[in-house]
């Protein structure tokens, strides 16, 4: 296959340097303690006394602590108190306690109390009363008082109802810890370009595989391989798909059989090194034969949607004012359209999301680029009567300079952009 990387127009090309691209330990010990920051930053610009955080995500982002991430992200086992002011306390699972213990952000690490019907039968109640009970304790201690905020999710319902019975008013975390990962801290971006740099090369692994006579599956499996080799978490999902199954998007992998002449699309979607999102899309030719018109027109189209959004983003344009300066899609292609013209990425997809002008009133909502946010510039172009479609993808960073980065790393097809 004959690939070429091309640069877009006033966007700075990305970087391999190492220097650029690997934290050192005292960055990485500075990162936490600046992520740590910025989220307390987030608490007290709310008047919220405490978060009690139960996303695996929020968890790693506030203290640095991963352990078991999907399991975590659907039983509530594990969890940290940060409180605006006062020592974070690390609730770990059982017999855990020990992977946190080097962590510069954690003050007290303790056992967790596991707060759902599947530890607990028929004790539920009793063990959730003994859960907020510990939780007021720490509030207090911190100097929250009655009718304070305490932030929440991804917990129990009674969770939240037995901290209101002690005097707490209850708020979502999701804000504050949302609004604080937005904003890249120093030597942050290092980690993410780390997890590009190691999934780009595993996606290279994927690309190679393509071969008629493969399953989706089989080639989809290249890329688990080597990000877990690479020290990533997982593949957040399952985003792979070839020929008729490209349009729609958002058909999931299978054990389809590719066949010579098709497209096969990917967004990566994965949690990588440090736990960052390397998260960008491509689509491919399987076989050695030159692309048909037809899928050269929809390559381009998506190329034109990412290299002429890209060259919109900037600080200070609101996400609105973007959206009504975005490429125009055919109204053929409008129906199948991707839901966001640009999303914020970090350790997963984050705040914000920009919708397109058809979407704005509905399903949108106004903001502004700032610096210190990455953003994934997102494409895919499907007819709404079928065939095939094309997904591409590119992930941006907004520096402190004003300047944008191009983080994503991957090459194009020459057979799908050349005009043939």
């Amino acid at each position: 296959m004959t690939t070429t990387a091309l640069q877009y127009d006033d966007i700075l090309p990305p970087t391999h340097d190492p220097g650029l691209c690997e934290p050192t330990t005292a960055e990485i010990e500075q990162i936490l303690r600046d992520r740590l920051a910025a989220t307390r930053a987030q608490l007290k610009a709310r008047n919220i006394a405490a978060a009690v955080l139960f996303d695996p995500t929020h968890v790693r982002y506030a203290t640095g602590s991963r352990n078991m991430q999907v399991y975590s992200a659907r039983n509530p086992a594990r969890y940290a108190f940060v409180p605006a002011e006062g020592p974070v306390v690390l609730f770990e699972f059982s017999g855990c306690e020990h992977l946190a213990a080097h962590l510069p952000t954690i003050d007290e690490i303790r056992p967790a109390t596991a707060i759902s019907y599947y530890f607990c039968d028929d004790h539920l109640k009793q063990t959730t009363n003994a859960w907020a009970d510990e939780i007021d304790r720490l509030v207090r201690d911190c100097g929250g008082a009655d009718g304070d905020y305490v932030a929440i999710e991804s917990a129990t319902s009674n969770a939240a109802f037995a901290l209101v019975e002690r005097g707490w008013r209850i708020c979502d975390a999701q804000v504050p810890l949302e609004r604080a990962r937005a904003i890249k801290v120093p030597n942050e971006i290092k980690m993410i370009r780390s997890s590009l740099r190691a999934v780009e090369t595993g996606v290279h692994k994927l690309e190679a595989a393509i071969r008629p006579g493969a399953t989706e599956n089989e080639v989809w499996s290249n890329l688990h391989q080597h990000i877990i080799a690479t020290d990533a978490d997982y593949v957040e999902t399952r985003l792979m798909n070839s020929g008729p199954r490209t349009n729609p998007w958002f058909q999931e992998c299978s054990d389809r059989v590719m066949q010579a002449g098709e497209l096969v699309a990917l967004d990566t979607d994965v949690v990588g090194r440090y736990g960052y999102y390397a998260d960008f899309s491509r689509t491919f030719l399987c076989g050695e034969q030159p692309a048909t018109a037809t899928q050269r027109d929809l390559y381009r189209m998506a190329f034109d949607q990412i290299q002429t959004n890209m060259a919109k983003i900037a600080p200070g344009v609101s996400f609105k004012a973007y959206a009504e300066q975005a490429w125009p899609i055919p109204s053929a292609y409008k129906a199948r359209r991707y839901f966001a013209l640009a999303h914020g990425v970090g350790m997963t997809g984050e705040y914000p999301y920009i919708v397109h002008r058809e979407d704005i009133d509905d399903k949108g909502y106004d903001g502004v680029m700032a610096p210190g946010m990455t953003l994934c510039v997102e494409s895919y172009i499907g007819h709404e009567d079928g065939g095939e479609g094309v997904k591409l993808e590119e992930q941006v960073y907004i520096r402190d300079d004003g300047q944008v980065e191009l983080l994503s790393d991957y090459p194009f097809d020459t057979r799908l952009l050349d005009d043939g």
